[in-house]
């Protein structure tokens, strides 16, 4: 591989997409227990079968956005090789707040501890997707909704860092610093795993991968509950660039993927965990004014003639 591209660095995270069986509780949860804003209401364009259920802070900010496919699949088997934890950032005074919500509405919790040097309350959803509410120390911008049922003080100001693992770390880390142009930073130890941290662009906890090392889980098998995949941000311009990059270096990729709502570029880590490249822009509020986001089924432009069939065979939600 040749080496990293200075002129060429992720900026952070952009989204994650995961899984889930139950639509309508994960709106529920997401919108109601946990205040965060839906942007974006669409389809799975591979599978317009699917919703694609897009939560993300009060200005659909890239960052923010943790989505979800709707399958009608069995529970995650849980194991290696996958992503196993988002953190989902807030200010550190938010965090007792945020022990009083999730016992209030019955969300199985830990109490908030320290790990990495940052205060954290780690939770799961109903069909135990991984989550953790983590004291940033209030770096970058905030866009709280005004509509969300959480004080804005209290609402979630955006994603990371993301936890996955993996059973050997030489060809991951391979892969973030010689690919990704990531670069290690540090490693602490979370019971008997070793924990290696990566950053991107100014670094801190939302441009952070942490990388879990456990050789003696077997694989992960996907469903509900489970991560599809996390993507990194680049700005728009640096999109050909990144293109360019992958086929120099000889990655197995999607190629360019238009998202109408970005531009994406996939491509699978050698323990098959799938990452993608995301542009910030043009943005969710492209099709839709920014104040009434998420409020209807959006669809890119080349499904719109399929409107009437999609929405005949979308569960009411």
């Amino acid at each position: 591989m040749a080496g990293t591209d200075s002129d060429l660095q992720l900026c952070g995270i952009h989204h994650l997409t995961a899984v889930t069986a139950d639509a309508s509780g994960n709106h529920d949860f997401y919108t109601h227990v946990l205040g965060m804003r839906m942007v974006k209401k669409t389809v799975n364009q591979d599978d317009v079968s699917a919703y694609h259920l897009f939560y993300a802070d009060g200005e659909a900010s890239p960052g923010s956005d943790l989505t979800f496919f709707d399958w009608p699949v069995e529970r995650e088997r849980r194991g290696t090789n996958s992503i196993v934890r988002t953190a989902l950032r807030v200010s550190g005074a938010a965090l007792a707040y945020w022990d009083d919500r999730l016992t209030e509405f019955g969300v199985t919790h830990d109490p908030v501890q320290e790990a990495d040097g940052r205060r954290q309350l780690a939770f799961e959803d109903a069909e135990g997707q991984r989550l953790a509410l983590i004291d940033d120390g209030g770096a970058g911008d905030t866009h709280p909704w005004d509509r969300s049922p959480v004080p804005a003080a209290q609402q979630i100001r955006g994603l990371g860092p993301i936890t996955i693992s993996v059973p050997k770390l030489a060809a991951s880390d391979r892969f973030l610093t010689e690919i990704l142009a990531m670069r290690q930073v540090r490693r602490y130890a979370e019971g008997a795993a070793s924990v290696h941290v990566y950053a991107m662009g100014e670094g801190g906890a939302a441009a952070e991968l942490h990388v879990r090392v456990e050789p003696n889980l077997r694989p992960a098998q996907p469903g509900a509950g489970s991560v599809h995949h996390v993507a990194f941000r680049i700005p728009d311009a640096a999109y050909d660039a990144w293109a360019d990059r992958y086929n120099r270096l000889g990655v197995r990729s999607s190629g360019p993927v238009d998202r109408f709502y970005f531009r994406s570029l996939y491509a699978r880590e050698p323990g098959g965990i799938l990452y993608e490249i995301a542009t910030d822009g043009p943005g969710f509020a492209t099709d839709e004014p920014m104040a009434t986001l998420g409020e209807r089924l959006s669809l890119p432009p080349f499904l719109e003639a399929q409107r009437a069939a999609i929405e005949r065979n979308l569960k009411p939600l």
